[in-house]
Formats: C-alpha cells, structure tokens, sequence
C-alpha cells in the first residue's frame, strides 16, 4: 500500500490557558486561595499586593504606551530563538558546596501513630529478644481501631520466613496477653467481644454491675448484638433496673480503642467560610469574604522596564531575551489578575442565585422550607455550565445567622405529594429525623410505620426509601434503637 499525504480541515473546541486558570482557581477553597496567591507572587515578580495605584500622571492605560513597541517586536523577532540556546545546563548550574559541608534542615512535627506508643511500652516490658520480636510483629498487623485480624498461625509463619524465628502458637498467644495489658485497656483484641471483656477486666471495682455486664459479654454476646433483652433477664433472673445498669456500663466502654489514640493525635480542620449572608429588617444580604477578594496589581517597575527594553535597540539575543521574559510576566500577572476578578464574580453570582432560591430557609433556617434544587437549576439561572456550577458549590461554605454550611448541603432531589407538589428530600428527612426522636425507645417505629406515618403527611413515599434515608442519616434499624 502506497503512502499518501491529505490535508483535512476540522473544527475543534480548545479550552484556552486563561480558562483552564480560570476553572481551576473557581474550585479553590478560600483556605487553599491564600496559598495559591503566595505561590503567584513567588513565581511571577511583575505581581505585586495591594490596590490598583490611579495616578494622574497618566492619563491613559499604560499598557497602550508599549502596544504599538510590541507590534514592533513581534514582527522582528523570532519566539524559538527563545527555547534555542546552545548553552549546556551544566555552565547555568552553580555548587558552592563542599563534600564535607553537613546539610541541615529544618525538623518537622510528625505525629507518632498508636502502633509507636505500644512499642514505646514494649521496651518498659522485661521481655527476651524473641518475645520482643513477636510482640512488635503482633503490634504491626494491629489494625486502625486496634484489632488483631491475623490468624496466629500466619503470625507464626511470618516470623519463620521474615525474621527466621521458630515459635509456636502458644507463644504468640502468651505473648498477645502481654500485649493485651498495654494501654488502652482493650488493644490486640481479635473481635469486639473480646475487646470489651478486656476493658471489663480492668477495672478494679468489682460490683454486681460490673459481674453483670462479664456475664452479658460472655455467656450471652449474640442475644446482646441483637437487643434481646427479655432473654437475658429471663436467663440471668435479674430485675429490669439492674439489666439497664449492666447494658450502660458496656455501652460506656469503647469499640475501637485504637482510634481513640489516632484520634487524639488528630489536627482540628478549621472551615472558613466563604459567603456570609446576614439579615437586615426581614431582608438578606449577601457578601463575600474579604480573603475571598485579594487586592493584586500589576508591578509598576515591570512596566517601566517593558517601556525602556522597547524604547531601546534590540540588537543582541540577550535583549531579546530579556524583553520576552518581561512581556510573558506582565501578561501572566495581568491574566491571574483577571482570573481572580472572575472567580470573585462567578462566586458571587453562583452564590446569590443559590440564596434566592432558598430564600425561606436563610430567613427561618428551617429545612422543611428548603427547596428541591439540583445544579441544572442554579446553571438555567446563572447562564453558567453546569460543571461551572459544581465547581462553585464544591468545598465552600456559607455563614449565616443558623449556622456554617456546606453549598452542597442546598442541592437535594425533589419527592411529590399528594397535592402534587414537589418538596425537598431534605424536608423529608427532617420529618423522619423529628419522627425517630420522639418515638418510644421502647417500643421504636419500624420502617413500614415510619412510611405509613409520612404516607398520612402527604408525601408519597415506600418503605425501601424510608431504609434508604434512614441509612443516609447513620439512623439504626428499629431494633437496634430498643432502649430499656
């Protein structure tokens, strides 16, 4: 088969570098907007903080002082002699550093995982070399929450084959009881029964409540899980006030004694708002937070630098170069500059759509006066793509009179009524919410009288969907919400 050549004319949609700026800064959270600013000023000179200077020197834009200059150039001179240098990289690189010279940097705070403090308490322990070492591999395949899910036997072939140490399973479980004793009391448990028994053990007081609750962990474990509580106290022939004391203290003992140690280790997460929405006589009034909108402006020495390169002659490559170099920052700076000023107006505009349409709830904060909206709405208001749209709502937050909110708490779906009407999921989850917390906890509502209960409000609704939102909002199954 030959080879042919062809020219084909096509038509393509390119996103340019100041939309895709322009896209990416729209997503940014105000927190991680400060840096992004930081790391615009370090790498671009010719942006500079502060207000815009008006100056009455000049009467008119100082970018059509050098217009006409930078017509001039473009025509004489060639961009790829730019990226054409003959220079090796290794004459630009500069080593003033000795072999010998010792590097020092600056120490981070790194925060020790559980699993460290646990072997921190290994080395307080009298333990033999072999013992240590089954100790730590035990430590090492605790998982998150503190929990031994390895068999014994695999720890034991792990130890052969890594480290060529022969034990037996009765070592590593004489070993894993050492374990057991370090803080937090319930740690190398192998399942939650387990862990709670350990705790149990623990403490010292030695009371009818606590005998109790042993006795519940041990003999009736499953019958516990399943909230059959007339079948312990028939088994155990205990009075209802001591089964209700025995069922507090195991409640108060914690599941997941690994993660109270990650969790204490944890940085709180601060959440700025970005939009703040205050009432004034019956009215809302929306802002943008000052972070929100920094003051940049274009350096005035860049500028003035740009004048005189174009004034002069641009005989050699350096001048070239050095006027090229110019001219790309000041059109960078100039492009963050308008990227913000547009990200501050989508926002805003995005924002404010959002606050109309849920105009009820910002004045009362109630959610049954929230609205179904989804992003195709805000996008047919604001004349924005949708995407647009979700980048706006996406890891921003909005203060108000009722509390901080994420925008995405303001999209939900929409169900009917019997009139017809379209409400919001929201509204619907609120009614189930108030619903379980009034029920008797001894007698709870099950999801088919949950349904008929919203079925007799109007709203049209089946018994898998009252599941379905009864999970979304970590609500346990009727039984599992029994209360002595």
């Amino acid at each position: 088969m030959a080879l042919r050549q062809q020219l084909t004319q096509k038509l393509e949609q390119r996103l340019s570098p100041q939309q895709i700026q322009l896209m990416k800064l729209l997503q940014v959270p105000t927190m991680e907007l400060d840096q992004r600013i930081k790391q615009e000023l370090e790498e671009n000179p010719a942006l500079d903080e502060g207000a815009e200077e008006i100056e009455d020197d000049y009467d008119n834009d100082p970018e059509d002082d050098y217009k006409d200059d930078e017509n001039e150039f473009d025509n004489d001179f060639d961009i790829s002699d730019y990226f054409d240098d003959d220079t090796p990289d290794y004459k630009t690189q500069v080593n003033n550093k000795s072999k010998d010279d010792e590097e020092r940097g600056v120490p981070l705070s790194v925060d020790s995982s559980f699993q460290d403090k646990l072997t921190e308490q290994l080395h307080l322990l009298d333990l033999d070399d072999t013992q240590f070492q089954i100790a730590d591999t035990i430590i090492g395949n605790l998982d998150e929450s503190g929990y031994l899910n390895r068999e014994l036997d695999a720890i034991v072939d792990d130890l052969a084959f890594s480290s060529n140490i022969m034990v037996s399973e009765e070592e590593v479980e004489h070993v894993l009881k050492i374990v057991q004793e370090l803080d937090p009391a319930g740690i190398g448990a192998r399942d939650l029964r387990e862990c709670l028994l350990l705790q149990i053990e623990r403490i010292q007081e030695g009371n009818i409540t606590l005998f109790t609750a042993k006795k519940i962990l041990e003999d009736h474990f499953e019958e516990f899980t399943k909230k059959h509580y007339d079948k312990i106290q028939k088994k155990l022939e205990i009075e209802d006030e001591d089964l209700k004391e025995a069922i507090d203290a195991i409640i108060r003992l914690n599941p997941k004694p690994g993660g109270s140690l990650k969790d204490n280790s944890k940085s709180i997460q601060q959440v700025i708002p970005d939009f703040m929405i205050a009432e004034f006589d019956g009215k809302l009034e929306l802002s943008i937070n000052g972070r929100n909108t920094p003051d940049l402006k274009v350096s005035k020495e860049y500028e003035q630098l740009l004048r005189s390169y174009s004034e002069g002659a641009k005989t050699s490559k350096a001048d070239k170069d050095a006027l090229l170099f110019v001219k790309t920052k000041l059109e960078g700076a100039k492009w963050f500059i308008d990227a913000i000023r547009q990200r501050q107006q989508t926002l805003y505009t995005t924002m404010h759509a959002i606050m109309m349409y849920q105009y009820e709830f910002f004045l009362t904060g109630d959610e049954t006066n929230m609205k179904p909206m989804i992003l195709k709405d805000i996008a047919e208001i604001v004349g924005l793509d949708i995407s647009t749209v979700s980048r706006v709502a996406n890891s921003k937050y909005v203060q108000t009179a009722y509390g901080v909110y994420s925008l995405k708490y303001f999209f939900s779906e929409s169900l009917s009524t019997d009139s017809g009407e379209e409400v919001s999921t929201r509204e619907v989850k609120k009614i189930l919410t108030d619903a379980i917390e009034a029920e008797n906890k001894k007698k709870p509502l099950t999801d088919e009288h949950l349904a008929k209960l919203l079925n007799d409000k109007g709203y049209n609704i089946a018994r898998r969907t009252i599941a379905k939102y009864r999970e979304q909002l970590n609500v346990p199954v009727a039984r599992l919400r029994k209360e002595l």
